[in-house]
């Protein structure tokens, strides 16, 4: 049966299975948070206009991070500034004094962004605001803004959370071309700890929406590190626009020690259109994942893509883990295994060999798909794998067997006109594992989300495709390629 709500989500390029607001714009996520058996979503949200303008919190929540219900607008601006990025945590043990001493509640971190009474100068404060209702409705503290830096013109995007070994609360926050460090006791008074960044990393635009979290390393719970998110800004001398970098370290609940040199750039996704990523606070000790979620734009042109009703949505919620590589300690991502619950009956193909002068075409008979296959170089220099949207619409993803790289072509992919910036081809390094690259792709109306050789390389790429007849199109260069397994599993939409 189709409802009101169902046909809102079958407008042109609207994403089926990744979260998107019912209407209007949305950018970075924010205070993402478990709590009393709910995933909390919150996301930067203009409800008046699909342009970049003022900004409130939009709120979504969710069983399973895959169906959202979503809720009225949980933060307004007020005499402060518009409410910019932030985080949520829950104060357990009411070390804020917001709420009793046996019913814990949300407190939101946010920053207030308007301007000093004096001047027009910009003004980015921190304020607070607290739940007694599972964030059905906030309050605002009395006493905002908690914290400030008037040297500073952008200071913004608090992340908090709960750092056991000192019994305080950290924050992590953006302060123009570094990340600064501050400690309380009660979420309402703020001590400066230490500055990370100075020279550190890539400084190609503002430094925007850290994170900073604890990871086991290859599983093992005796070796632990630490990982720091920054996203970077878009800056028009380069040509990715936005994206998020990450640092892996120490921290001793006062300062974060880099463990490259200082030179070193991770990049947590080289697609284009990951951005102001952060994770989930409060995950259950017995669950136990570090569970990451961004927003699947850029700021090149997430103002000016064709879409109508609603602009952006977020990526696939992704477990995050740290693997030992040759380059040292990196990042892996996979999609949360939640994913599940939206997969049909998947078809299987196996030993296909694909020759140079014979394309291997296979009928796609559903618009949302996962994709999985695992290839071997047998003497072809380069693998495409092609999904054919419709007759004139085409998602490229290659493979140079020659320069070990992966790359996605979305010059002809669809409407791509509206930026320059958008046709230039995404790469990401990668090389084979025992002779064998394995690809996972999530394709939806919109986007297409790839994690190569279980997901130490991520590509994630927005795509508007028009209708038509689908097929995967296997194309081997110079000689032959030869595909272990390649399964393709139909996906339903979250909104039926």
């Amino acid at each position: 049966m189709t409802t009101d709500a169902t046909r809102k989500y079958q407008e042109l390029y609207r994403p089926q299975f990744h979260f998107s607001p019912e209407e209007k714009w949305m950018n970075d996520p924010n205070g993402m948070v478990y709590f009393n058996g709910e995933y909390h979503l919150f996301y930067q949200h203009h409800p008046f206009g699909t342009t970049w303008g003022p900004m409130h919190w939009g709120h979504a929540v969710s069983n399973d991070m895959i169906h959202w219900e979503h809720l009225p607008i949980a933060l307004h601006p007020d005499e402060h500034g518009d409410i910019f990025s932030g985080s949520v945590v829950v104060d357990w043990n009411n070390t804020s004094g917001f709420f009793n001493d046996t019913e814990p509640g949300l407190v939101a971190i946010y920053t207030s962004a308007g301007k000093y009474p004096e001047s027009d100068r910009p003004c980015q404060t921190q304020s607070i605001a607290y739940s007694i209702n599972n964030g059905r409705t906030w309050m605002k503290y009395e006493g905002n803004p908690v914290l400030s830096n008037p040297d500073v013109i952008d200071f913004r995007d608090p992340k908090v959370f709960w750092h056991k070994e000192t019994c305080k609360w950290i924050m992590v926050i953006a302060s123009g071309q570094t990340i600064t460090i501050y400690t309380s006791t009660n979420l309402k008074n703020w001590e400066f700890a230490s500055e990370f960044g100075h020279q550190a990393g890539s400084h190609d635009g503002v430094w925007e929406c850290p994170d900073l979290f604890e990871l086991e390393v290859d599983g093992n719970p005796e070796q632990r590190k630490w990982v720091l998110f920054v996203s970077i800004g878009d800056n028009p001398r380069f040509k990715e626009g936005s994206r998020t970098q990450y640092f892996v370290g120490s921290f001793d609940g006062t300062t974060f020690v880099n463990d490259n040199k200082k030179e070193t750039v991770l990049w947590l996704d080289y697609g284009r259109d990951n951005y102001a990523g952060v994770c989930w606070s409060d995950i259950p000790v017995e669950d136990g994942r570090r569970i990451y979620i961004g927003w699947m734009s850029n700021w090149r042109y997430a103002n000016v893509v064709p879409t109508k009703e609603w602009r952006s949505a977020m990526t696939l919620p992704r477990e995050l883990s740290l693997k030992t590589s040759e380059e040292g300690v990196r990042i892996v991502q996979h999609p949360v295994k939640e994913m599940d619950t939206i997969k049909k009956a998947t078809i299987e193909y196996k030993g296909l060999t694909v020759e140079s002068a014979s394309p291997v075409r296979i009928p796609l008979k559903n618009q949302l798909n996962e994709i999985v296959l695992t290839f071997e170089q047998c003497d072809a220099g380069k693998f495409d794998i092609v999904i054919q949207h419709s007759e004139t619409d085409k998602t490229v993803v290659i493979y140079d067997f020659v320069k070990k790289m992966l790359l996605v072509d979305r010059s002809d992919s669809g409407e791509v006109g509206f930026s320059e910036s958008f046709s230039i081809v995404q790469e990401a390094p990668l090389k084979p594992v025992n002779n064998k690259v394995k690809l996972q792709m999530f394709v939806d109306t919109s986007s297409i989300e790839i994690f190569a050789n279980d997901g130490q390389s991520v590509i994630t790429s927005l795509i508007y495709p028009s209708d038509g007849k689908k097929e995967l199109v296997l194309i081997s260069s110079e000689e032959s390629t030869t595909i272990y397994d390649l399964n393709i599993t139909p996906l339903e939409s979250i909104w039926t």
